[in-house]
């Protein structure tokens, strides 16, 4: 944005493409738009409890999932094992979730949410769909939907895209 009038600045388009293009540019943009006005949201309410975000997102995966090893969650959410541990130690250390013994392997452990985590959890997910609701109170029902629906398409096609791509990369080597 040009702050000094404060308008966007017009990208140039390369030359020799199309539409679909131009139009998959509007939306790239617009995700970044997204992604940054929702990190906002969530570095203020990190700020008030210090979990990082990155943490509740293993939270929320262990609420909606249930009981993982390290490896898995780590997997499940395509991060690092190593990072995967520091988040959960600070989620143990402040009694979101828990270890406990891995009936399947006594040597391994399950991080599983405790109560408080999914106390936590549930008023996070509360706030959030309040604050949707707020953002699209002047929307119809069909305009929610519609987004919904476009966003779970959309979401589904990164996630075929990533394990095809993934397939792909495991086959060059």
């Amino acid at each position: 944005m040009n702050a000094a009038v404060g308008e966007r600045l017009a990208l140039s388009v390369p030359e020799g493409v199309d539409e679909r293009w131009v139009t998959s540019d509007r939306i790239g943009l617009q995700l970044i738009r997204l992604i940054r006005l929702i990190e906002r949201q969530r570095v203020i309410k990190a700020k008030k409890d210090g979990v990082e975000r990155a943490a509740y997102v293993l939270l929320a995966r262990l609420v909606i999932e249930g009981p993982h090893r390290s490896n898995a969650l780590a997997e499940a959410v395509h991060s690092d094992p190593s990072t995967v541990s520091r988040q959960i130690a600070a989620l143990v250390r402040i009694g979101y979730v828990e270890r406990r013994p891995d009936p399947a392997d006594g040597r391994a452990c399950l991080l599983a949410a405790t109560d408080e985590g999914h106390r936590v959890f549930a008023a996070n997910r509360d706030l959030r769909n309040r604050w949707i609701s707020d953002v699209t109170s002047d929307w119809d029902d069909a305009d929610r939907e519609r987004l919904v629906e476009l966003m779970d398409r959309f979401t589904t096609a990164l996630e075929n895209h990533h394990e095809s791509g993934a397939a792909g990369a495991e086959e060059d080597r």
